[in-house]
């Protein structure tokens, strides 16, 4: 395996922060950020936006970027990167590498990136997930980030909004949120559209929960660096703050 295809996924619609993609942090739009800051990861061979939005085309391809237009009826993310593989790579392997980064991950670096790719080609799991450590405590209970226990294998256990592990966030007991960095075979990727949604997927509001319903592994790479989904007009101040301090960010951005 040596392919990997990048797809970032990104749509205006958002129901919590509208238009949320081409929000300008440091006079550069979000989701360009999370864009530059995939394709600076060696391992990527192909970094694309896929959207059902001419408004981000535009952008993206003003920019420079790669962009794949996709249906604008797709239910979550990884069906709209489903669709963007099958045109974009229908020659690819069943088992490459598709690394899906949500448009609104922006504090997202090339080591993670790296990170996802050792951890498929180690693992041989067919779905990798970062998560992030929280650090602070009002992270750790606010249901807009999905929290994520995992085994002594690595291997997730469960996915909730709701604060796991009970009494977490202290120096004995980590806790760590799921991200929307998340890595598929191809053959998985186009597979999970076929799976039946499941009870906790639908009460949690989380989609890898069907993966494991279902009774596939989810393999987990944790990080202690800070990541932040921009979810509110908040989130992007914060992280407009974390990208001014951030040595990734001088690496493709006159800061």
């Amino acid at each position: 395996m040596s392919e990997c295809l990048c797809i970032i996924p990104a749509r205006m619609g958002s129901s919590r922060f509208p238009g949320k993609p081409l929000k300008p942090l440091l006079g550069l739009a979000l989701v360009l950020h999370v864009f530059e800051r995939c394709r600076l990861a060696p391992g990527i061979t192909r970094t694309v936006i896929a959207t059902c939005d001419e408004a981000i085309r535009d952008a993206a391809e003003a920019h420079g970027a790669e962009v794949v237009m996709t249906a604008d009826t797709h239910p979550g993310c990884v069906d709209r990167t489903d669709e963007a593989v099958a045109f974009l790579a229908p020659d690819m392997p069943d088992d490459g590498f598709v690394l899906m980064i949500q448009g609104d991950e922006v504090l997202v670096t090339p080591e993670m990136c790296e990170d996802m790719i050792v951890a498929y080609r180690k693992s041989g799991a067919a779905v990798v997930n970062l998560a992030s450590k929280l650090t602070r405590l009002e992270d750790f209970h606010d249901p807009n980030n999905v929290k994520v226990v995992a085994g002594a294998d690595g291997k997730a256990l469960c996915f909730s909004r709701a604060p796991i592990p009970s009494g977490a966030c202290t120096d004995d007991v980590p806790a760590f949120q799921q991200t929307g960095i998340i890595g598929f075979s191809k053959e998985f990727v186009h597979r999970f559209g076929s799976l039946s949604q499941t009870p906790l997927e639908k009460a949690e509001r989380i989609d890898m929960l069907r993966t494991l319903e279902h009774g596939l592994p989810v393999q987990m790479v944790l990080s202690d660096r800070e990541t932040i989904g921009v979810d509110t007009a908040e989130d992007l101040v914060r992280a407009e703050t974390m990208l001014r301090q951030d040595p990734v960010t001088k690496r493709y951005l006159d800061v």
